[in-house]
Parts: C-alpha cells; sequence; structure tokens
C-alpha cells in the first residue's frame, strides 16, 4: 500500500465510524480497513481508463465490500456514512458538483470528507508523468513533441509500455485528454464551498509522509511544517508539486 491510501487508512482509522471509501478502485484501503475492524465499504463507476474492477472482482470484493455506482448514484441510503474518503479520484469527475451533492446525500449531519487529488496547478501530469503535459494547449503540435521529446529521454511513467516513444506520446496523451479534468484551486473550492465547509489539510499529509519512514531530517521538516513561514512554504511547494488535500464537513441543517 503506498503512503497516500496509508494516510487515508490512517485517518478513517482515526476518525471512526461508518467510512466510505468513493473511487475506491481495486479496494486496497476497504480490504485493509477491514482486517483492521474498520466499518468501511467502497464505491467506484470503474470507468473505461481501469483495470480495477477487474481487480476487485478477482479479490473477492465486488458486489459485497465494494459496490459499483450506476447512474452516478452511490448504492446507499441518504446519511449512511459518517466519512467518506476519496483519494486521486475527483480529478476524474466530468460533473464535479453532482459527484459532491451525492456525496453530501449520503454523508450524515456533521459527517466529513477527505479529498485528496492534484488541481490544475500541479507542475507535473502524475498519471503518465511528464512535466505540464495536462497544461499545454489539447491537439496542439506544441504538446505532441514536447511528450515525445521529454519520453524519449526516458521520462514518464506507466505500466504498459508501448513499442516507442512517439506511440507512446500518442496513447497517453489522448488517455488523459479522455479521463481527467483538472480544475483550478479557485474553481475547486468554490465547488466544495458549495455544498461543504473545508479547509486546505496538506500539513497533516506532509507531516504523514514525513514521518512514514522518519530520519534526523524528516523528523525537522515535519516540525518545521507547522511553523507560519516555512510551512507555508512547504505547502505551496507541495502543491505545485503533489495535490490538495482538502477536509470537508457537512454544514449543520443539511439535508
Amino acid at each position: 500500500m503506498d503512503v497516500t491510501n496509508r494516510f487515508v487508512l490512517d485517518f478513517a482509522l482515526r476518525h471512526g465510524g461508518r467510512v466510505l471509501d468513493y473511487g475506491c478502485g481495486a479496494g486496497e484501503v476497504v480490504a485493509a480497513g477491514r482486517s483492521r475492524g474498520l466499518d468501511i465499504s467502497g464505491v467506484d463507476v470503474f470507468y473505461g481508463g481501469s483495470e480495477t474492477r477487474r481487480q476487485a472482482e478477482r479479490a473477492g470484493l465486488l458486489g459485497g465490500a465494494v459496490r459499483e455506482i450506476r447512474g452516478g448514484r452511490i448504492p446507499f441510503p441518504e446519511g449512511s456514512f459518517d466519512l467518506v474518503t476519496n483519494n486521486q479520484v475527483m480529478e476524474h469527475v466530468e460533473d464535479l458538483d453532482a459527484v459532491l451533492l451525492e456525496i453530501r446525500r449520503v454523508l450524515r449531519r456533521g459527517g466529513t470528507v477527505l479529498s485528496i487529488f492534484p488541481s490544475a496547478d500541479v507542475w507535473r501530469e502524475g498519471h503518465i508523468g511528464i512535466p505540464f503535459s495536462h497544461r499545454l494547449p489539447k491537439g496542439s503540435r506544441l504538446r505532441f513533441y514536447y511528450t515525445w521529446a521529454l519520453r524519449s529521454l526516458g521520462l514518464g511513467t506507466w505500466k504498459e509500455q508501448a513499442p516507442d516513444a512517439r506511440q507512446w506520446a500518442i496513447d497517453k496523451l489522448a488517455w488523459i485528454d479522455a479521463w481527467t479534468r483538472y480544475r483550478t484551486r479557485r474553481e475547486i473550492f468554490a465547488a466544495y464551498g458549495r455544498y461543504f465547509s473545508s479547509e486546505a489539510c496538506e500539513t497533516a499529509y506532509i507531516r504523514f509522509r514525513l514521518l512514514d519512514r522518519p530520519t534526523p531530517l524528516r523528523r525537522f521538516l515535519a516540525r518545521t511544517a507547522g511553523w507560519p513561514v516555512a510551512g507555508a512554504l512547504e505547502r505551496a511547494l507541495f502543491r505545485k508539486l503533489a495535490f490538495l488535500v482538502i477536509v470537508s464537513r457537512k454544514k449543520e441543517g443539511g439535508g
């Protein structure tokens, strides 16, 4: 389990209650949480750019601990969960408002949402590993030749490799165009603000990641994450290099 999933699991274990992992993929966090006594379920739309549905089925999770979202509706009644987590999901959502409204529906009054995902401001496109490939004009020659050149130099990540760098660039640019929807931080917080009260919580993740494999330097950096100036710089850099970490709460008086 990677460090971000470990952070999600740690957050869920500390929060307690009934938990839903939205966009759970193969159900790694769900299985790990259940093995530790957590009341956790998972849901996913299992979009065409992923193999996770088959993986969840092979693990015996699909149809039980993990359910499939159909027609945009989470298959649980209103007010079912105390906590909803989502990790690297919202950049794949076409209609963010619809998804947030549905999450709000299944969340109990005063419940919490943990969201981890990149904004358009991030420098490196994390799915294919090419910096700024998501920020250059779609379909442009500049983006294609830029991505092709960087792949030829050895940059880029993907489990399935194309026969050559040129085809890799074609395939991976088509993938991010089909399956990602990057939004600015302003757009993201505006959408969340329509349904929740939210705050950025990158500091908690930075500390967790640094202390996950502690060294004297990592311990020092974990302490500085709470300092006013140093912490602000760390958070700003983290958002550019990685993603946002947002903790949201369903407002009292909401349905």
